[in-house]
């Protein structure tokens, strides 16, 4: 039973985050990349805290492909260890539920139960 999925990561510009995310798009994998701008952070890494500006980045998709985005994602990512969380959706619009997985290339009609509902 295939589900919409979000999946979070960040990326160091927007630029990297919306050409990933076009070729993301272009391979069906996502429906849509929305590439929140201006986030600062502050993370633990190799033993030292780091601050940083970041985008935050949330892609539409569908659990079926959970695995093959996360590849995809990590071959193209420029970080050594990218951020990649995936967020189960408990419910959707019927409407918004059916584009995503059209554009992921599941047609079809999707019924209440396929939609978390």
């Amino acid at each position: 039973m295939e589900r919409p999925l979000l999946v979070y990561t960040t990326f160091p510009d927007a630029a990297s985050a919306l050409n990933i995310g076009e070729a993301l798009v272009r391979e069906r994998l996502i429906a849509c990349i929305n590439v929140l701008p201006g986030m600062r952070s502050v993370y633990s890494w190799k033993g030292a805290v780091e601050h940083g500006e970041e985008v935050a980045a949330i892609l539409k998709s569908r659990t079926g492909l959970a695995d093959a985005l996360s590849v995809a994602l990590k071959a193209r990512h420029p970080y050594d260890t990218p951020i990649i969380l995936h967020l189960p959706v408990a419910g959707a619009d019927a409407d918004t539920a059916a584009w995503i997985l059209t554009e992921t290339g599941l047609g079809g009609a999707v019924s209440a139960a396929d939609q978390g509902a």
